[in-house]
């Protein structure tokens, strides 16, 4: 497999990763801890050497918000303590316990990189932090300044942002230098603020972590309706995903799908390329519980579209609208805290 590969950026900017990451929010939907240790370690194993497989978790990836996933995590470093090295792990944190309501006071900040570490146990270093959502009871400044702080004291390596605007990102770069800035990418997600942090980031020599760049599975062929989604599926309260506005989103699918076969590539690997073609500087971050999931999403970014087939694509998107919004739709969407 050749694999292509990204720079990161900032103060990690000596660090090549695959051009297609690795998303763990769903690694504890595996079947069995082997199945999701194998899932990574397809990926690692695929990857020539010095490219490093860029991997994501979070403080709050697990039941009740709690750090289950992390825990796995620790877990494979252990039995596979040569995967450490490489891999680049990125952490999402900085949310009240128990909670996502993000809070970037100093006391906080502090408590989520330790609890991040101690979930961790020594088995791996995190390399890069991000908060998860950009704080509105502290100054960027004041967060930018305490984070400083907890980098330099070795709790972890560099810096990232998350959820933010191309304003936001362009502020805090200038306070410190920003590793790398992880926002939502997809065919159903490419908001103006989308397009403006993409740019941004290009300008600054920031690569974007892409995530959900397969739309919460709506590029997967495998939701043909709502009954397709278990009654405990999260997705079920997304806007995307309510019956009005499911079929019109479906019928995006559809249309993608003739071009995928055309290429002889599945509609999922057809949204992972089309988010690594708008830019060097992307990383899309599909997740993965299973080891040919893991190389399916890998081979995508060997992949590349020609003019044609990009406007094909554009051609698609622009005769049929998505239907909803990212998350839950409304006012109920400022409560995730959203391009902050």
């Amino acid at each position: 497999m050749v694999v292509n590969t990204v720079n990161l950026g900032g103060t990690a900017s000596g660090v090549t990763v695959a051009n297609v990451g690795h998303g763990l929010l769903r690694l504890l939907s595996a079947e069995n801890e082997e199945q999701a240790f194998e899932a990574i370690k397809a990926g690692v194993d695929a990857l020539p050497s010095g490219v490093k497989m860029f991997l994501n978790s979070a403080e709050f990836y697990g039941p009740n918000f709690g750090t289950g996933n992390l825990e796995l995590l620790s877990r494979f470093y252990e039995k596979y303590p040569e995967y450490a090295d490489k891999t680049f792990l990125s952490v999402k944190g900085g949310a009240r316990p128990n909670t996502m309501f993000p809070d970037s006071s100093p006391e906080n900040l502090r408590r989520s990189i330790e609890t991040i570490n101690a979930a961790l146990r020594g088995t791996k270093k995190v390399d890069l932090f991000e908060t998860a959502r950009v704080a509105r009871n502290v100054p960027l400044e004041d967060a930018l300044k305490t984070l400083v702080e907890l980098k330099n004291e070795g709790k972890f390596d560099h810096i990232g942002m998350s959820e933010c605007r191309a304003e936001t990102l362009r502020k805090a770069n200038a306070i410190h230098p920003i590793a790398a800035v992880e926002i939502e990418v997809s065919l159903w997600a490419y908001e103006d603020e989308t397009k403006k942090v993409i740019e941004t980031a290009r300008e600054l020599g920031i690569p974007v972590i892409a995530y959900s760049p397969l739309a919460k599975g709506l590029s997967t062929d495998t939701i043909k309706s709502r009954d397709d989604l278990p009654e405990a599926d999260f997705r079920r309260n997304f806007s995307l995903f309510q019956e009005e506005n499911l079929k019109a989103n479906l019928a995006i699918t559809e249309a993608l799908k003739v071009i995928a076969a055309r290429k002889g590539i599945t509609p999922a690997q057809l949204s992972i390329v089309w988010v690594a073609s708008l830019g060097p500087h992307m990383i899309p971050l599909p997740g993965a519980s299973k080891a040919n999931h893991t190389l399916e999403n890998l081979a995508a970014g060997d992949i590349e579209l020609t003019k044609a087939e990009l406007d094909e694509v554009a051609d698609i998107m622009a005769k049929h609208e998505v239907k909803g919004e990212r998350y839950l739709g409304g006012e109920a969407n400022t409560m995730l805290h959203l391009w902050g």
